[in-house]
């Protein structure tokens, strides 16, 4: 762990957030808005210089979507969002002519989610946090020594910044992560995430699309049409990764025309709008989310595999659940640095982390498999699935993520 700093007077409530993604940028976000000038919240990262190019786009669950409405953000998302009325879900080879659907969800009158791109939300974010008096700080965090008093965190350009607590939003690759000691539990998939924006021929009629294959699942999820291309979808493709490079050196036609294979016929033919970015798919889980006056948040604490497309979710639970936990906190008098404080933030977290990290584990090991009974066995879990409309309803509750443990801004009420 690092060194401890000498007892001192207890700083002005500070919260410094290492990491400018979507999950920083909302912890931010949400303690601007519930605590006002009660708590100088700053977010340190290098990339806050530029503009990101980002392909990805996110499915954002009713409970994040409940959430963005309490910040006062969901107005300024929804004019680009695409609701996901539906979500089929198939089991085949990429050679197969016929693509059997053995589950459905979508048939309740509400979203499954809404589809946001990630350059959109991000935009958004950094808007509402600079009008909301976050600092925004382009610098990155070398190093931090906690003490009972305050924890003391080095930037790049050689000062220091005093805070009651750091938050480590800087992914899964974290370094802060790393600099606290903390360990951590996983293993890679051999499989790389391709991620890349489209247009299609034929109207996706908001119903978002699973293909289970055996290298992979390959997702087509709705985003909302542009007057050039009124039909767009966003790919999450995970293939063996040995076959990645090869892949995408290959140009982009010929991505395009392999994109098609994947699509089958529904949507006819396929153009790629972005550039194809790739990542390498892992799972695993910290062995704490919390040390002195630290916490890890969202990629930094968990990694999940994208098949549900619940890792943006999952990490905004955290952003709430930490968010209220402060929160809570100051307007009673408490130290939001404190050890109690984050015990309870560890305690609300840690078990979704799991359980969610474990299902996707799961799925990914059984689908991810060309053997005969292993297909049988899955397709009839399926059906079995598909026909039990209570079992529908729980998975589908879980993936919302606005049960009555949720935080609270998961369930719309402001903090």
């Amino acid at each position: 762990m690092p060194s401890r700093v000498p007892p001192s007077r207890p700083p002005a409530w500070r919260v410094l957030v290492a990491g400018g993604g979507p999950i920083g940028l909302t912890v931010a976000l949400a303690l601007a808005r519930g605590l006002g000038p009660a708590v100088s919240a700053a977010v340190l990262d290098p990339a806050l210089r530029t503009r990101r190019s980002d392909p990805r786009a996110y499915a954002l669950s009713p409970g994040a979507v409940a959430m963005y409405r309490a910040l006062g953000l969901w107005d300024e998302l929804a004019g680009g969002a695409e609701p996901i009325s539906g979500m089929a879900i198939t089991d085949s080879r990429v050679e197969d002519a016929v693509r059997p659907v053995y589950l459905r969800f979508g048939e309740d009158e509400e979203p499954l989610a809404q589809m946001v791109e990630a350059e959109r939300l991000e935009e958004a974010l950094r808007a509402a946090c600079g009008e909301g008096g976050v600092e925004l700080a382009s610098g990155r965090v070398t190093g931090f020594d906690a003490g009972p008093g305050a924890v003391i965190v080095r930037t790049e350009d050689g000062g220091e910044r005093r805070a009651s607590l750091l938050l480590a939003c800087d992914g899964a690759r974290s370094r802060l992560r790393e600099l606290a000691g903390i360990g951590w539990v996983g293993r890679d998939y051999g499989q790389a995430g391709i991620v890349a924006t489209v247009a299609h021929e034929l109207p996706h009629d908001g119903r978002a699309i699973q293909h289970f294959l055996p290298a992979g699942p390959f997702a087509i999820l709705p985003l909302a049409g542009t007057a050039e291309h009124p039909n767009r979808a966003s790919i999450v493709w995970s293939e063996e990764e040995r076959r990645v490079r090869a892949l995408l050196g290959r140009g982009r036609e010929a991505i395009a025309r392999e994109l098609e294979l994947r699509f089958g016929p529904e949507l006819g033919r396929v153009e790629l709008l972005t550039e194809v970015h790739a990542f390498p798919l892992s799972v695993g889980i910290a062995r704490t989310y919390i040390g002195p006056r630290f916490a890890l948040v969202g990629d930094a604490a968990h990694r999940v595999h994208p098949l549900a497309g619940q890792g943006l979710n999952l990490g905004l639970g955290d952003a709430a659940a930490i968010a209220e936990r402060v929160v809570d906190a100051v307007r009673l008098g408490l130290d939001p640095g404190g050890d109690a404080v984050l015990e309870a933030y560890q305690r609300d977290r840690r078990v979704d982390a799991v359980a969610l990290a474990g299902a996707t584990d799961a799925l990914n090991r059984l689908f991810s498999n060309d053997r005969l009974p292993a297909r049988v066995l899955r397709d009839i879990g399926l059906g079995m699935v598909d026909r039990a409309a209570g079992l529908k309803r729980f998975f589908a509750g879980q993936a919302a993520g606005t049960a009555a443990r949720a935080p609270r801004l998961m369930r719309g009420e402001p903090l």
